[in-house]
């Protein structure tokens, strides 16, 4: 039976997507979603088994560490181990993505969908980082020196401390993702930098409330954080011309074809 099945899913992942049918699809869907779902799996064991150097390095040096709770130190390695999971599964997660859409898309897009891969992952590491580096110990700072000018002595839950971290990160380096999306949906023809241009300050608007969101409240922190999203903005624009500039080259040579 096992073999049956298996030569069933060979031979619709081999089939033209036109062909394939509807049950087809969602059958190599799912299974893609396992795949995901058990490389998540091993991804958060192996996070589990080296938070412990993790947590040491990334807890603060010059405040004091208190559990609150029980499971306090408990809560601290799975948050840990989720993201170092979510590190690992999140390039593994684009290709299964892009396998999945691979037969429906020309050779060349095939190609371009697939570098698309590092380049996504590279700048999710970077959001992690710049969140990491540059917004968490400005938002750290902040409410150490708001609380020191209440006359407040600040007893910091070691859990409450990774929560307030991630709850920080994750944003950020989600939106470090722009450029990517930008030049996907592009490619889709959903986007051009026409109307990228003409949404610019809209989109101005919407970065510098979400600045303005994660950051203290003082105008220097949110000027550090609003030029980087707006920079994102910006090179997500000259993306997509690029992009826009080839399917126009594209059209253009399809056309004179059929002249």
């Amino acid at each position: 039976m096992n073999e049956i099945m298996g030569d069933e899913k060979h031979e619709n992942m081999g089939k033209d997507p036109s062909e394939m049918s509807l049950v087809g699809h969602l059958t190599e869907l799912r299974n893609r979603l396992i795949y995901v779902t058990i490389y998540f799996i091993i991804s958060f064991i192996l996070g589990f088994v080296v938070a412990q150097p993790v947590v040491k390095w990334l807890q603060p040096r010059d405040l004091e560490n208190y559990a609150f709770g029980l499971a306090d130190a408990v809560m601290v390695y799975m948050k840990i181990a989720f993201i170092i999971s979510l590190v690992l599964t999140f390039p593994f997660l684009l290709y299964q993505i892009w396998a999945f859409v691979r037969p429906g898309l020309k050779k060349n897009e095939q190609a371009i969908a697939l570098r698309f891969i590092p380049a996504a992952t590279l700048l999710f590491v970077l959001g992690l980082g710049f969140g990491y580096f540059v917004l968490f110990p400005m938002m750290i700072q902040f409410m150490v020196s708001l609380s020191a000018s209440l006359g407040i002595t600040m007893m910091l839950g070691i859990n409450q401390y990774f929560e307030f971290m991630f709850n920080i990160l994750l944003p950020i380096a989600i939106i470090f993702e722009m450029p990517i999306v930008v030049m996907f949906l592009t490619r889709l023809r959903i986007l051009n930098p026409l109307r990228l241009r003409k949404m610019r300050k809209i989109a101005y608007f919407i970065l510098i409330i979400i600045a303005i969101v994660v950051t203290p409240a003082d105008f220097v922190s949110d000027m550090i954080v609003t030029i980087p999203l707006i920079l994102l903005y910006e090179i997500s624009v000259w993306i997509s011309s690029l992009v826009y500039k080839k399917q126009l080259q594209e059209d253009q040579e399809a056309e004179s074809r059929w002249d």
